[in-house]
């Protein structure tokens, strides 16, 4: 099931931690829907000093495949929960999907 991120409104970290999500967006250039592999949701920084340094990164690329255009992807994992940012697609038309365990 596709789930909708929320513009400005992380993802539930409990539901995400340790879980890896597939993402999937619509390119700006050419509207072509985009699908990514799975990407591992990096752990908050329990050691961070303060609250604004308690994130954790995780980036990608992802080249579209109706032409060719690289979208950089950046997962951000903190305290407040899990945001998936992409570049060059519209704010809101970002959808993740969270991979079901192996048994």
């Amino acid at each position: 099931m596709w789930i909708q991120q929320k513009p400005n409104t992380p993802a539930p970290l409990d539901e995400l931690q340790g879980r890896t999500v597939g993402l999937k967006f619509a390119c700006n250039k050419c509207h072509t829907e985009v699908f990514t592999d799975l990407i591992g949701i990096p752990a908050p920084d329990l050691l961070a000093n303060s609250m604004e340094d308690d994130g954790q990164f995780e980036k990608e690329e992802v080249k579209c495949p109706g032409c060719n255009m690289t979208h950089q992807i950046t997962v951000k994992s903190n305290f407040d929960g899990v945001s998936f940012d992409v570049s060059d697609v519209e704010n809101g038309s970002v959808s993740y999907q969270v991979a079901e365990p192996e048994a």
